[in-house]
């Protein structure tokens, strides 16, 4: 065989599905193979000219678009196009453009032909009808999941049942047994107008238990403060809300109207892991001691929602609720044992668990906002306690203390507001390396206990002076760039040497962390208001500031190697060995090898663009 045949040969092998092609067979594919060279630019297919080979890109990248202009796909170094048109009438169905300078093999039809008949494998790969391997994958645990595809009306069985507020206790009772619910919401007079809501728990609890009088009116006892759900919101999204919130009860609203209540008993109807449970049960726990006992019933959730195909923003939300509850009951016993503070304060949750991107391999990321008038001789020793208390609860819970020190601990991170405000402000208007690496972590923050709306004031600030500062988005797109994918110039997976995780891959020091780190700066640019990667992508890509299919790419790159990390976390759990988050690559299935390379080339790119969105 010629040098050149070898070369071909030799591309062929690494890319499937040639790969899994007999070596015979490959050897006649790479012997037939013509070559042909387009600029950027150029269009390589026009819809319905006629087609006589199939095109493989042998360097460079192509865009794949559908007869109305829309873009179907992108394929880069080892995709294939044309497979469409020489099954269908050797007509051209999908429009090719070259993306950049491409290198392309061709493979003559009837040997194209040949393969296909003769080959299961290979025909299986190429007749897939409206695919990208990268859309399918993400595509495939989505609809696996009745939670992730159930849409909170469809719990609703009724329209709301509804009493004004100056009705008395006993009409109220009254009204919940005729009715047969457990909750009504409260209006004004003559109106439709919601301001509150009682449940039959606060007819035992406000009014029996306490011994008032039944004829007081329910706007005495009602709780005003209502949190509701708007009906296009998923089911799994109505549990978080009741996990975060402590709700057993949530109106239903579309368009500012009411539609009915859906309650606790109708999510468990849904409810197929137990997160729920384990919520419920650490606010049950009386000490430390019963608390840590909780962190298997942790990890079995963890693993439940895995292999029930939850997807990963299910599963980082419902992991970053639990360790929320974690935080607040400790936060409970700790006052419980030093008593009250002395002024108040805001505890809060840093990075994973402030983005609900949370994995039950996580360390304590947290610090303090204190009050204005805080007096460190008289006041720190009580809050320097509680921190102790707070992280060492946690560390036994299983959540590692912060090798860096970012916890309440540290005196440098338990400060009153305006120092906070202070921090913020130097890190934007002086974004040296340590600025940088601060604010990647403090801007993803979310207060959980005591004064959360310091935690808003914290990120309005941020949102307000971010957005008119491109010199310091420049400066954290640049240190954005300071992880990169684990892709060799050839494509190959490149592996981590760090001594115990030798010939591995981080998928989150190589995956997650740099997708939300870019993520982040991106969102910071278009003033997002959203903590969450995939809903700060939505306002990004609302913002039409990407190019055209770049952020559904980016959200597809960023569930597949999330839900990789987490199922092969909870695969070491099932075989009884320690978590973590380095993945050998024998360890991967071709499924799982195919698409991680197409997702680490999307996060590839998406970094290119960063660098040149946002310019120094």
């Amino acid at each position: 065989m010629e040098v050149e045949h070898l070369e071909v040969l030799d591309f062929l092998r690494r890319f499937p599905p040639f790969g899994e092609l007999p070596e015979e067979v490959l050897e006649k594919i790479a012997s037939q193979v013509e070559v042909g060279y387009f600029k950027a630019g150029t269009q390589i297919l026009e819809f319905n000219q006629e087609i006589d080979a199939l095109y493989v890109v042998r360097a460079g990248a192509v865009e794949v678009f559908r007869r109305n202009g829309d873009l179907y796909n992108r394929l880069s170094e080892g995709g294939f196009f044309g497979e469409f048109g020489l099954l269908r009438n050797q007509k051209v169905r999908f429009p090719v453009r070259a993306l950049e300078d491409t290198l392309v093999y061709f493979i003559p039809e009837p040997l194209f032909t040949e393969v296909f008949e003769n080959h299961e494998l290979f025909a299986d790969a190429v007749e897939v009808e409206d695919r990208t391997r990268l859309r399918q994958a993400v595509s495939r645990r989505e609809d696996a999941n009745e939670l992730m595809t159930s849409r909170v009306i469809r719990l609703i069985s009724r329209e709301p049942v509804t009493l004004e507020k100056t009705a008395s206790v006993r009409e109220a009772a009254v009204k919940m047994n005729e009715e047969q619910v457990s909750s009504l919401l409260i209006t004004e007079p003559a109106s439709t107008e919601m301001v509150g809501i009682i449940t039959d728990k606060d007819l035992r609890n406000r009014v029996v238990a306490a011994g008032l009088e039944y004829d007081i009116p329910v706007a005495d006892i009602m709780s005003e403060n209502v949190v509701t759900i708007e009906a296009r919101q998923f089911v799994f999204e109505a549990m978080l809300e009741m996990l975060r919130h402590n709700r057993h009860h949530l109106p239903v609203m579309r368009h500012g109207k009411t539609l009915g209540v859906i309650a606790l008993a109708d999510i468990i109807r849904y409810e197929s892991q137990n997160s729920l449970f384990v919520v419920s049960s650490i606010f049950r726990q009386q000490t430390v001691e019963e608390l840590s006992s909780l962190a298997k019933d942790v990890k079995a959730s963890f693993v439940r929602m895995v292999n029930e195909d939850a997807n990963s923003h299910m599963i980082g939300s419902a992991m970053a609720v639990i360790g929320r509850s974690f935080k607040q009951r400790l936060l409970e016993l700790g006052e419980a044992e030093l008593g009250p503070p002395p002024v108040p304060y805001c505890f809060l949750a840093l990075g994973s668990m402030a983005r609900d991107e949370q994995s039950i391999v996580t360390d304590q990321d947290n610090a303090m906002i204190l009050d204005n008038r805080f007096d460190p001789a008289q006041h720190d020793d009580y809050f320097h306690r509680l921190a102790q208390f707070v992280s060492n609860g946690l560390a036994a819970c299983g959540y590692t203390y912060c090798t860096g020190e970012i916890m309440a601990t540290n005196k440098q991170w338990r400060q009153p507001l305006k120092v906070w405000e202070s921090y913020f402000s130097d890190w934007i208007e002086k974004p040296t390396p340590e600025a940088l690496l601060n604010s990647s972590i403090f801007f993803d923050l979310d207060g959980v206990w005591g004064k959360e709306e310091w935690a808003d004031k914290l990120n309005d600030l941020i949102l307000r002076k971010t957005k008119r500062n491109p010199r310091f988005l420049a400066c954290m797109a640049r240190n954005a760039l300071n992880r990169t994918p684990p892709l060799g110039f050839f494509k190959d997976f490149v592996m981590e040497k760090d001594g115990k995780q030798n010939n591995s891959i981080n998928m989150k020091r190589r995956g997650t962390a740099p997708v939300a780190d870019l993520i982040r700066v991106h969102a910071l640019a278009v003033g997002s208001r959203a903590q969450n990667s995939f809903d700060r992508l939505q306002d990004i890509i609302a913002a039409q500031i990407l190019p055209k299919g770049r952020g559904q790419d980016l959200r597809d790159a960023l569930e597949l190697i999330a839900s990789v990390r987490i199922r092969h976390q909870a695969l070491a759990i099932e075989e009884g060995r320690e978590p973590n988050n380095n993945v050998a690559p024998e360890d991967l299935s071709d499924f799982e090898r195919k698409n991680l390379k197409d997702a680490f080339q999307i996060l590839s790119n998406a970094q290119k663009f960063l660098r040149f969105r946002y310019p120094l």
